[in-house]
């Protein structure tokens, strides 16, 4: 008799679905924290660009800021989160400010629960 391995199929067919599976990537989250330093009207505009909100939330988000201190803006995958922060951070100074503010507004990139 001739050594030829044994076949396990249920073993293979359980081995290539784990291989083949995809793996979900775990949610992340942007929370921005309120300062005294930028207007109400910058922290929207900003908004309004980097995450393409409708005005109604932007201005909600921006009140929810300024009330509770810090508030989750965005949710999604890392890769896209990190855009979005680079993006708020590259926003420039703002211009409706009566003293003139060069450094980004607060925001920090964390995974979500």
């Amino acid at each position: 008799m001739s050594r030829s391995a044994v076949a396990f199929p249920e073993l293979e067919e359980e081995i290539e679905d784990e291989a083949t599976k995809p793996r979900v990537q775990p949610v992340h989250v942007i929370v921005a924290y309120n300062d005294d330093d930028h207007t109400f009207e910058y922290v929207i505009d900003l908004f309004t660009k980097v995450f393409r909100y409708p005005l109604e939330k932007c201005t909600r988000l921006a009140v929810n800021i300024h009330n509770q201190g810090r508030e989750i803006v965005w949710s999604g995958m890392k890769e896209h989160g990190e855009l979005k922060i680079e993006q708020l951070r590259s926003g420039g100074p703002d211009f409706w400010a009566a003293k003139r503010v060069e450094y980004p507004i607060l925001c920090r990139l964390l995974p979500g629960s």
